[in-house]
């Protein structure tokens, strides 16, 4: 029994002896084909150029012109050039125009006046000159002074003195005739009015001159021609663009100064007039201009919203100086309704002063007495056109020649 367990020990570890040779040189193979070579590679990353290597140019390169050097090749752009938009050029300043002289423009301006007015003229000296004036004839010499707008009143005067030197005349010339109307007309519209337009203050500061009347009438239109004619007379003129509530009269007003070189002082549509009339005076002060021409309102629709308007802007403006004029600017072809007019306005401000405009374009040439007679104050400036230069001082005698004809 004993030898049985020592065999079967025995070859217990032969077999386990046997086992660890084998399991040894299996672990030799395998890590010998995982050792490295002796002689190992190794991969280094390529080297960088220096700088300026490649930029340098071999010395012994033969060096080229600038006509030898060829320019690379550009190709098209897929894209439109990008051409810059041309500069818009500002619009050129208006050019200042040079305007008529007003000395004796009304003589100028005579043929013009006549065509249109002489009817009145004409037809008292086709009635006078009638060999029998009974009172027929004196009734017509009354309608046609009526028609021509010359006012009842002074109508019944002119008549009476007529009729008192025809009387003491007798023989009655054409020539006679003629000298006596003149004479009588003369003394009707008055030679004795101061028909200047005031405006030396005798301050430092500026004559101030208010321009007011209906819309329609041509208020706007006057002030610019105004302008004119006070530059044509040397003066420096600043206007005032006081009349907010009616669409483009600054624009007007504006483009009339432009004209003659006069600034304009405006402000918004529908501002306070009497804050753009202040301002207007203050530049003219600053400016040392000689005139300053304020255009206002000319809304009718209730007079004591006119007044109140008016009286603010005469209030304001005599912050700064007092107003030398104020010029009332009527329609000559409005005739009587021209005069209810006059009436409202002067109960509003102190009437220094009468523009009639349109005087060439009716016949009725006796509103220059009757407005005079209404509001006591005289004619100044009349408007004779559409013409820029077409306002004219009002020259009685030339008046009168006018309406009576060669």
């Amino acid at each position: 029994m004993e030898i049985v367990i020592l065999a079967v020990v025995i070859a217990v570890v032969v077999i386990g002896a046997l086992g660890g040779l084998v399991v040894g040189s299996r672990k030799k193979k395998r890590l010998s084909s995982q050792a490295p070579s002796s002689t190992p590679t190794i991969t280094a990353p390529p080297a960088e150029p220096k700088v300026g290597d490649e930029a340098e140019t071999p010395r012994d390169e033969t060096r080229k012109t600038i006509e030898e050097v060829k320019l690379p090749l550009v190709e098209p752009s897929a894209f439109p050039p990008v051409v810059d938009e041309p500069v818009a050029a500002e619009p050129a300043a208006p050019e200042i125009e040079t305007p008529e002289p007003t000395a004796g423009r009304l003589v100028r301006l005579r043929a013009r006046l006549s065509r249109s007015q002489n009817a009145l003229g004409k037809g008292l000296l086709t009635l006078l000159s009638r060999e029998h004036l009974d009172e027929d004839t004196w009734e017509e010499i009354e309608d046609t002074l009526l028609t021509a707008d010359v006012g009842v009143a002074p109508t019944q005067e002119l008549v009476e003195r007529l009729r008192e030197r025809v009387r003491v005349l007798g023989t009655r010339t054409p020539e006679e005739l003629r000298t006596l109307l003149r004479e009588e007309l003369l003394a009707l519209v008055g030679t004795d009015l101061d028909r200047a337009v005031k405006t030396e203050s005798g301050l430092e500061t500026p004559g101030i001159v208010m321009v007011v009347g209906v819309n329609g009438t041509g208020k706007t239109t006057t002030t610019g021609k105004l302008a004119r004619v006070l530059v044509a007379d040397g003066r420096s003129v600043v206007l005032g663009a006081a009349d907010t509530f009616r669409a483009a009269a600054a624009d007007q007003l504006q483009t009339w100064g432009e004209r003659v070189g006069a600034r304009t002082v405006r402000g918004p549509e529908g501002g306070d007039p009497a804050s753009i009339a202040f301002d207007a005076v203050k530049e003219g002060i600053a400016e040392g201009a000689d005139v300053v021409l304020i255009d206002t309102a000319g809304r009718l629709h209730t007079k004591t919203g006119l007044m109140d308007e008016l009286g603010k802007v005469k209030r304001v403006v005599e912050k700064h100086a007092p107003l030398d004029e104020v010029l009332l600017v009527l329609d000559a072809t409005t005739g009587q309704n021209g005069l209810v007019q006059a009436r409202v306005f002067a109960e509003v401000v102190n009437i220094t002063g009468i523009v009639l405009t349109k005087l060439d374009g009716t016949a009725r040439g006796g509103i220059v007495v009757a407005v005079q007679r209404e509001l006591g104050v005289p004619v100044k400036l009349v408007g004779l056109g559409e013409g820029a230069d077409d306002l004219a001082p009002f020259e009685p005698e030339a008046f009168v020649d006018a309406l009576i004809g060669d």
